[in-house]
């Protein structure tokens, strides 16, 4: 999906143009519009302009330059656009303070907000020829700007013509922080890509160009425990880089010369991605040094003891500092999975010391599980800027908003455990998989989440009406924006790293050069809607339209659809929390009968059975089991249910296919591997999608058989479950032959193998269901009719329903709330500070006529959390529903949420 470009250390013109060619002549496109020399452009940039003229905004317009060549467009670099001769087509870039960056946005009746990252491209006709002007608030939105122009050159079919098609526009970033994080994980699998120093501008180039503005190099999260350590390279990272004067820490199996090495191609990443603008982070997630039942260990620590532990981490980190200048911020995990008891004050004061020492500005970025009062105020007293970086929807990807409710399972437990964990698993188990209580209006922090990658790991992912939810999602209460951790970050992980494809491909003709661009369009759906969830489809969909022609909207409608599927499947149904044990886009099969044979479910609710998996958000969801009991009672919770669900997933399912069918027959390009790779991937997750469809179904009639021992349920159950086998087998022989036998994400076999590794597993929960068809009763006429709704076509309850919600609330008054509905027998109002340690307050509101009213109590306001709140509504036909709900896009947030003032 990589739109070409060149670079001094990958891409001569002569490269470019014959590749850009090839994929041309598939795409449709005549081979003159890319390589005979088009009309000439000029670039003006005054090196006396201090945007301008910085460096990223130098980098910028050689960018520009380049892709421009390489495209055959002839081409004179002037300081001034009076001393750019004849040039059909003049690009002036410019500070948007500069002085003729203020007369063209002035002429243009337009303006660059004063914002950081802000941009202008403005298109106007002077003295009978085309000037556009590329613009930014500072530097970074000067390079937007031109990498934006350099992207219309690079995908347009001439590029002088796309470049004179270009409207004037401005755009400023929605979220602050727009974050991609890398890790090393892997001995094997990493290395190469770490030290790959051709590797490294292309992918800065990539994230720069779709408006990223930070890099986080990770180091250290290879393991949660430091036991049972196999690969422990970069695990303690310190001694692997430095060797800090004062101490004797070492690393017995690494040689000096390639710890030397280790530190100068950090120093060469940290430079090439400040190059382009980006901001450098660093992770260093693992401050344990001790592996613990690890005789296979390959790398272990030496000359460290608890007395010079924290004394190590303070000078080692210091020097790390000193060495790469470039480094603004570090990512720092201090609950007991870093190997750091929880509640070692005294180590983490000490380590933040050489932060606090360093001479400079860095941003200390804290992963808060666990985190308590006391440590806040250990990071806020460094007089270092603060963030907060609470994992979004647990370790994986839900759908657009955020949990209405967390699982019951990571309320806060009433006191504190013994040992490694003993906060995160006890008073401060909200904080595990969720913001918890970082949201408070009057904190001093910044919270920036952070996606973690459970759900979906190897398959391609890019819907862009999710995207641009999610863009507006990390803006939740304040919040300064996302880091979106790649999808293979755990590839390899915990010594399961096999060297070969990192994508996971046995047909090697499908490899990409390098991992990342196989992902890249995800990177540009990503980049560009955190930056303005208002972007055009028309810009998303440049590089398809340049590789599949008139297939271009076909595929793309293809992958945003199956792209749906697995967030929705993990908001709905969550048998774990953890990306360890539940891995949904190859799921290990949870039985609907065996609660013993739970497999890696392990922080399921009791019994642990497919049924009885908790939802993601509880608040906004039923489980299996809760929805067929609602069934057979006749009463409803007004929660989504587990068929609603089945029926979104079926559809998104069938909608990809289509559009995939679509594109089969009118797209170009399709014997190129981009386009082989997608078309695999959007088959298997329309595949995911049918089979989980079916197994909702096949867990809500299998427990209606379980509360009625009526045959015709159970039946009805095992036909479903055949079909969800079906599907699954389906999607696996699809995926055989393109993936590799063994695709590693750890070390456990519920964290590797491939789809069809899954079939007995289903094979055997469905021949326990034949076990029971001998006993049971007759069918009733409520259970065929019940049998009947669970197999159909969900219809929600259409809720006649006007709300104003309030702008804000006053901090010790009551706040009022009034709605009107029709035909309602009951109102409920569902309450709750935005503090996810807490259970929402329920009260049923007072009914006049068609209109209901109820207060939050005043002194539940005098708080300095917002507040927030939704409405059960019972209809008189025995129908129940929520609002604000979900809208049919299923991207909006299903909740209200009121500021305090």
């Amino acid at each position: 999906m990589r739109a070409m470009r060149i670079n001094d250390a990958g891409w001569d013109r002569r490269r470019f143009l014959k590749v850009l060619g090839t994929t041309a002549a598939a795409a449709g496109f005549s081979e003159k519009a890319f390589g005979e020399a088009a009309a000439g452009v000029c670039l003006v940039a005054d090196p006396a302009d201090e945007i301008a003229g910085s460096g990223p905004a130098k980098w910028a317009v050689e960018r520009l330059t380049q892709a421009l060549k390489a495209r055959g467009v002839a081409l004179t670099r002037v300081a001034r656009l009076e001393d750019s001769g004849s040039a059909a087509l003049c690009v002036v870039a410019a500070g948007a303070a500069s002085a003729i960056a203020a007369r063209m946005l002035r002429e243009a009746k337009v303006s660059v907000v004063a914002t950081p990252e802000a941009l202008g491209i403005v298109a106007a006709q002077e003295s009978g020829r085309r000037v556009l002007l590329a613009c930014g608030y500072d530097a970074l939105g000067l390079v937007y700007a031109l990498t934006e122009l350099a992207d219309v050159v690079e995908n347009a079919p001439d590029a002088v013509v796309g470049l004179e098609a270009i409207a004037t526009l401005t755009e400023r970033p929605a979220n602050a922080v727009r974050s991609m994080m890398r890790s090393f994980c892997s001995d094997v699998e990493d290395k190469p890509w770490f030290n790959d120093r051709e590797m490294w501008p292309l992918y800065f180039d990539m994230l720069v160009a779709q408006r990223f503005n930070r890099f986080n190099l990770a180091f250290g999260i290879g393991y949660d425990f430091i036991r049972h350590v196999t690969d422990a390279y970069f695990e303690f990272t310190y001694p692997f880089l430095l060797k800090v004067p004062g101490y004797d820490v070492r690393v017995p199996q690494l040689a000096d010369a390639e710890r030397e090495s280790n530190l100068a191609m950090l120093k060469y990443i940290a430079a090439e991605c400040v190059k382009r603008g980006l901001a450098f982070h660093m992770g260093l997630w693992m401050h344990g040094y001790e592996w613990v039942e690890s005789p296979d260990a390959n790398y272990t620590i030496e000359g460290l003891d608890k007395t010079t532990h924290g004394p190590y981490c303070r000078d080692a980190v210091r020097m790390l500092l000193k060495e790469i200048p470039e480094i603004s911020g570090l990512t720092f995990r201090i609950h007991g999975e870093s190997g750091v008891q929880e509640g070692s004050f005294d180590f983490w004061r000490t380590l933040f010391d050489g932060v606090a020492t360093c001479g400079r500005r860095i941003e200390l970025d804290m992963h808060p599980k666990g985190m308590t009062a006391e440590m806040t105020e250990i990071a806020i007293a460094t007089k270092q800027p603060v963030t907060m970086s609470p994992k979004y929807w647990g370790e994986h990807m839900g759908m657009p908003y955020h949990q209405a409710d967390i699982r019951q399972l990571e309320k806060p437990k009433a006191e504190n455990k013994v040992g490694l964990m003993a906060l995160s698993e006890g008073t401060r188990s909200f904080l595990r998989y969720g913001y918890g209580d970082l949201l408070r209006e009057d904190r001093r922090w910044k919270v920036v989440h952070r996606i973690w990658p459970g759900t979906q790991r190897i398959l391609l992912w890019g819907d862009a009406e999710f995207a641009a939810g999610y863009s507006r999602a990390f803006q939740f209460c304040g919040s300064d924006g996302v880091e979106i951790m790649e999808p293979l970050t755990f590839k390899g992980r915990r010594g399961s790293g096999i060297a070969g494809s990192r994508c996971g491909y046995a047909d090697a003709s499908l490899n990409p050069r390098w991992d990342w661009e196989k992902f890249e369009y995800s990177t540009r759906i990503w980049g560009r809607l955190l930056y303005d969830p208002e972007t055009k489809p028309e810009v998303l969909r440049r590089p398809f339209e340049r590789q599949f022609g008139r297939g271009a909207t076909a595929m793309q409608s293809a992958l945003a659809s199956v792209s749906r599927i697995l967030p929705i499947v993990t908001t709905s149904h969550a048998p774990s929390a953890g990306n360890n044990m539940y891995w949904p886009e190859m799921y290990w099969n949870q039985s609907l009968v065996d609660a013993k044979d739970y497999g890696p479910y392990s922080d399921a609710l009791e019994p642990r059975v497919f049924g009885n998996a908790s939802p993601f958000d509880p608040a906004m969801f039923c489980s299996i089991n809760e929805y067929a009991e609602e069934l057979l009672s006749g009463s409803s919770s007004g929660k989504y249910t587990p068929v609603e669900v089945a029926q979104w997933i079926e559809d998104f399912a069938a909608t990809g296919r289509r559009a995939l069918a679509a594109a089969n027959t009118t797209a170009t390009g399709r014997d190129l591997a981009a386009y082989r790779r997608m078309r695999v991937d959007v088959e298997i997750q329309a595949g995911l999608g049918e089979f989980f469809g079916a197994k909702f179904r096949s867990g809500v009639l299998f427990h209606l058989y379980e509360l009625s021992k009526e045959r015709a349920a159970l039946g009805a159950a095992m036909a479903q479950y055949k079909k969800a086998c079906a599907a699954w087998a389906a999607l696996a022989k699809v995926a055989t032959g393109v993936y590799v036998n063994d695709v590693t994400v750890g070390e456990q076999n519920y964290l590797r193998g491939h789809w069809m590794d899954r079939l007995p597993a289903i094979d055997k929960d469905i021949a326990a269901l034949g076990a029971m068809l001998d006993s049971g009763a007759e069918a009733s006429p409520k259970i065929q009719a019940t049998i009947a709704v669970v197999l159909g076509r969900p219809q929600r309850a259409r809720l006649a329903v006007r709300h104003a919600a309030p702008e804000r609330f006053t901090r010790g008054d009551a706040l009022a709330l009034e709605i009107t509905t029709e035909d309602a027998s009951e109102v409920r109002l569902h309450y709750r500070h935005v503090d996810q340690a807490e259970n929402y307050v329920v009260i049923a509101m007072e009914g006049r006529g068609s209109k209901y009213a109820a207060s939050i109590p005043a002194g539940y306001t005098k708080t300095e959390f917002p507040l927030q709140y939704l409405f059960e509504v019972r209809m008189r036909d025995g129908k129940a529903g929520l609002h604000p709900g979900f809208t049919p896009e299923l991207t909006n947030q299903p909740y209200f949420v009121v500021s305090g003032g």
